[in-house]
This record gives structure tokens, C-alpha cells and sequence, in this order.
């Protein structure tokens, strides 16, 4: 396995193995030494073509995800929400798929979003937290501010996700 450090705190790409021969594969999809946190809590989505996700985050409960393709390919966000941090507004994107065995870890106070880029995607996510929808919220995915370059202009969306708040007036909420 091969850990990748992005500019962004704590954010980080798992390259993991795949082991291939002519009945299949096997990977190993987690190794609880390679992150020093519990995550308590796992779920999975499936969601066809054109499926846009997020941006989400929990405020007083904040989850760290630990994000695997299963099945098929996504185009990834992780938007930095530390009010804190120096990389505070900006976001990191991937394209992680099955063919690549690769992961992502985002840590507590990112918002998390995708765009699903092949029918049938399956993802599994572990988190660090569990779901707490008192403080659950979510940030328009289109937010010109964010300037994040998706790869498609007329996603799918949840009723949920068309009523995201944009990024201006997260940064005014007092949490």
C-alpha cells in the first residue's frame, strides 16, 4: 500500500494492492494501523450516471471518511471547512474508481461530495463519527467561489442537495 500526502492537512490517497490471477482478485480495502482513528461507523451508496452528492458535512459531530469505489467511477471532492487551516475554502479532487484500488482519507471539518461517472457505483465509507442529522448540512455544489471544475453541468441531484447553502453564508453561520 502507498500513502499519498496532499497539501492538505491530513488528507490523504491510499493506493492499496490488488492481487489478480485467473479466477480474479482480492484487495485489502483498509488497514486500521495506516490511520490513527476508530471509525465506528461504516455505510455504502449506490448511485447511477450522473449522480452528483454533496457537498456535505456534519458541524458538531464532524466525520472523518474513509472513501472506497467498489464498483464503477466517481469524480471526488473534498472541500476544506477548518476554519482554521491554510488551506480553509480550498478543495481537493479525484477520480477514484475500482479499476484503481485507490482511497481517500478526509478528515474531520472537510465537506464531501461526488459525481458519478459510470452507471450501477457502489462506494463503501468508513467514518469516525456517527451520522448525526441535527448537524448535517450541505454546501451548493456549484458554488462559483469554489471554483470546483465538475465534470458534468446538469447533474442529478436530491431535493436535499438543490437547497444547499453557499459557501459565503456557511463561512457567516456561527458553529
Amino acid at each position: 500500500m502507498k500513502i499519498i500526502k496532499t497539501k492538505f492537512k491530513d488528507l490523504k490517497v491510499f493506493k492499496k494492492d490488488t492481487f489478480k490471477d485467473n479466477r480474479g482478485y482480492f484487495r485489502e480495502l483498509f488497514l486500521n494501523n495506516t490511520i490513527n482513528k476508530k471509525f465506528p461507523f461504516d455505510v455504502m451508496s449506490f448511485s447511477k450516471k450522473n449522480v452528483l452528492r454533496g457537498l456535505h458535512l456534519q458541524i458538531k459531530k464532524p466525520q472523518g471518511k474513509f472513501v472506497t469505489v467498489l464498483k464503477g467511477k466517481i469524480f471526488d471532492v473534498a472541500l476544506d471547512c477548518r476554519k482554521n487551516s491554510k488551506t480553509f475554502g480550498k478543495h481537493f479532487s479525484i477520480i477514484l474508481s475500482e479499476n484503481e484500488n485507490t482511497s481517500l482519507y478526509i478528515p474531520e471539518g472537510f465537506a464531501h461530495g461526488f459525481c458519478s461517472l459510470s452507471n450501477n457505483t457502489v462506494m463503501h465509507y468508513k467514518c469516525t463519527n456517527y451520522r448525526d442529522k441535527k448537524s448535517e448540512m450541505g454546501i451548493l455544489w456549484n458554488d462559483r467561489q469554489l471554483k470546483i471544475n465538475w465534470p458534468i453541468k446538469k447533474p442529478l441531484l436530491s431535493k436535499k442537495d438543490k437547497n444547499n447553502i453557499s459557501f459565503k453564508d456557511f463561512i457567516e453561520i456561527n458553529w
